[in-house]
């Protein structure tokens, strides 16, 4: 019996079909391995790409497609609407639980808000109670632009804005476009990350997130699915070969 035909017999035909899906599977592995190192790539060629740029000084020009510049160093002269603002919960600071405070900066007629930085969870929940965390006056921040998001693909809680009408308060993601709905006016599509300054451990403590410019593992592990695919496609017709009629 050749092994085609003891591939589609009666008592090898599950066999078969599991085979051939366990191919498909590694294939789409390898594939969505291959996807994942282009967005890697990606993504390392705009932060390159921004970082070489000079920084941006909104006071003087807010671009059009200032959305497509994450990572562009920006610096911003304005006042912060304490009255607006709000909290990013779940944050973490050495090893503490808290808050990162997200404050609208207005300036120049236009508005963007600001991730100041983290708050210890026993400053409250309130709007309120993060008052003390105030500065007064004209400030001038120094960071890099960042796009907001909702709830990730995998995990996380999205948002939700109270039925009534309500301000919400504490937020799980930082959705720039949300939080811009219950705004008295219009922000930028953007949100500032500062950059942390030497020594800053007084609340609210800015931060910039560790980047790492590498491809990562996504390649490796590629060809490891499609060896994977490979080995089935060969080694289960040698395997049928091998057995007895």
């Amino acid at each position: 019996m050749t092994v085609l035909r003891r591939m589609v017999s009666p008592k090898w035909a599950l066999t078969t079909l599991l085979a051939l899906a366990g191919m498909a599977v590694c294939i789409r592995l390898g594939i969505w391995q291959l996807d994942r190192l282009d967005q890697r790539r990606a993504f390392n060629a705009q932060v390159e790409t921004m970082r070489a740029m000079p920084p941006l000084n909104l006071n003087e020009e807010i671009p059009a497609d200032i959305a497509s510049m994450e990572w562009r160093a920006v610096t911003v002269t304005g006042e912060y609407d304490f009255e607006n603002q709000v909290a990013l919960r779940n944050q973490v600071h050495d090893g503490a639980v808290g808050y990162h405070l997200i404050t609208p900066l207005q300036f120049d007629g236009t508005a963007v808000l600001v991730n100041r930085g983290w708050v210890p969870a026993e400053s409250g929940s309130a709007p309120d109670e993060w008052r003390v965390y105030d500065e007064a006056g004209a400030v001038t921040v120094s960071g890099q632009i960042r796009l907001g998001q909702g709830k990730p693909a995998f995990g996380g809680v999205a948002d939700a804005l109270p039925m009534d009408g309500s301000r919400l308060a504490v937020w799980n993601n930082l959705d720039v476009e949300m939080i811009s709905t219950q705004l008295p006016y219009p922000i930028l599509d953007v949100f500032v990350q500062p950059n942390a300054g030497a020594g800053d451990d007084v609340p609210p403590i800015p931060y910039q997130p560790a980047i790492e410019l590498t491809e990562g593992p996504h390649f490796g592990y590629a060809l490891q699915w499609f060896t994977f695919a490979a080995i089935l496609f060969f080694g289960y017709p040698f395997y049928l070969r091998k057995q007895d009629d």
